[in-house]
């Protein structure tokens, strides 16, 4: 298993562990969590753990899976985010989640920004894509907010999905933007 950790300015992730189990699970069956995420499905435990156990395997053999999310001031999970295949031929994607508890105070944002820069800047990868059913529109606005554009619309599995992505040179434009409007903002008040 890896040791990695990734920290933000609220939040630290870190790769799943089987002791995550009941928590991810938890947290997987809240209704506004699986509502997109499993399409409504409470799914059974035994599920969740074989995710768990793909998500170690994939960062022992690729860098990267699922990580817990949690509040760095109490160490409180409150969600899950990371990258996964995908569709058939498989296809890494961006996801995340957050508990409803936790919705509306941009948490989402930063943890797929934390996500979208180890992408790029760990596991060198050129383009990072994302999807949702359409009727998400919070998730929608997250791909926005971390400068992911449309890409594409179209039927998985019968439901609508819409697709984000960024390229390496997006984000690049996009990071560099944001570290000089953070080092402005701190010259004028500092």
């Amino acid at each position: 298993m890896t040791s990695r950790e990734i920290e933000t300015e609220r939040l630290s992730l870190r790769p799943f562990t089987e002791s995550d189990l009941d928590s991810l699970h938890q947290l997987w069956t809240e209704p506004g969590v699986r509502q997109y995420l499993w399409d409504d499905e409470v799914i059974p435990k035994e599920r969740t753990r074989s995710i768990i156990e793909t998500s170690i395997e994939s960062f022992e053999a690729n860098g990267f899976g699922l990580w817990a999310v949690f509040l760095r001031s109490d160490r409180a999970m409150i969600g899950f985010c990371g990258f996964w295949n995908f569709h058939d031929p498989p296809r890494l994607e961006l996801l995340y989640g957050i508990t409803a508890s936790r919705w509306r105070q941009g948490f989402a944002s930063e943890v797929a920004r934390a996500m979208i820069r180890y992408g790029f800047e760990e596991l060198s990868l050129e383009r990072i894509e994302a999807s949702t059913d359409a009727a998400n529109l919070v998730s929608t606005s997250v791909m926005k907010a971390v400068g992911m554009s449309f890409w594409k619309r179209e039927l998985t599995n019968g439901l609508e999905t819409i697709y984000y992505a960024i390229s390496r040179e997006e984000f690049q434009g996009v990071f560099t933007q944001s570290r000089k409007e953070s080092k402005d903002a701190k010259l004028k008040t500092g």
